[in-house]
């Protein structure tokens, strides 16, 4: 597999998106199910397919990271081939990366769990959270992701009381700051948005401070062809002045709609 615009995944056209789903055939492993997203050749794959690989990359590094920096983590992951520029493995990778830049800044997880049981959980969460579930959900995998690992750092239950609503707040955070972006979707826009804004939260709500940089520059913009560029605060030729300064999240407070 193969694509440097974030397109079909088998031709390299773009994808069309559907309101209703519809019951589509995987190219690569035969399962029918109902999909919203076809590209426009009709070539269909399932989120099972697209991020299979890409989860496993995330997994195997993230075990033996040494980032204390969840971003820097990251960008090092996005690099690898295995990682497309949009798609569901992003909803793993966010959770990933928070779960072992905490550990690596001295982050202790409840019930005594160790990072590798931290990562296999946040896998097997994630992996429920299906691809497009930012446009079709009303709530972005990123988001989900690192609320899912707020999760697993505090022992949160449906039954908890305080941990419950720490997680509801980090996750609504990171969508409020989306929201603000607008659309359309970018998975590495989402995903740095993400863990800037759980990076303070953690510190804030946890005691445990991870790194995060000065500033994100996305050198993978070149392969979203739905890319803000300016708009977006990760864009690296955005011009900024005294008018545009991010906030503490590396983001601006209103939207380019």
């Amino acid at each position: 597999m193969g694509n440097a615009k974030a397109n079909c995944l088998v031709c390299g056209a773009p994808l069309v998106y559907h309101a209703q789903a519809q019951p589509e055939t995987c190219v690569y492993c035969g399962t029918t199910e109902l999909a919203h997203a076809v590209c426009a050749e009709g070539h269909y794959v399932c989120d099972a397919c697209h991020r299979k690989r890409g989860v496993a990359r995330v997994r195997e590094l993230c075990r033996t990271a040494e980032e204390r920096d969840p971003i820097a983590l990251m960008m090092r992951l996005m690099r690898e081939s295995e990682i497309y520029p949009n798609g569901p493995e992003h909803h793993t990778l966010v959770g990933a990366a928070l779960l072992a830049a905490y550990a690596n800044a001295g982050g202790a997880f409840a019930r005594g769990m160790t990072l590798d049981q931290a990562l296999d959980e946040l896998e097997q969460r994630s992996m429920q959270v299906p691809g497009g579930s930012c446009g079709f959900w009303g709530c972005c995998g990123a988001a989900v992701s690192a609320g899912q690992a707020l999760s697993i750092i505090t022992g949160s239950t449906p039954y908890a009381s305080d941990e419950w609503a720490q997680c509801q707040r980090l996750t609504s955070l990171i969508l409020g700051r989306l929201a603000d972006l607008g659309g359309p979707r970018c998975c590495k826009r989402s995903s740095f948005s993400a863990g800037l804004v759980a990076v303070d939260y953690i510190a804030e709500t946890c005691g445990v401070r991870m790194d995060k940089p000065e500033r994100v520059t996305c050198p993978f913009f070149p392969r979203n062809a739905q890319c803000l560029h300016e708009h977006c605060p990760y864009y690296p030729q955005r011009k900024r002045d005294g008018a545009d300064e991010t906030n503490d999240y590396g983001m601006r407070e209103t939207s380019h709609a």
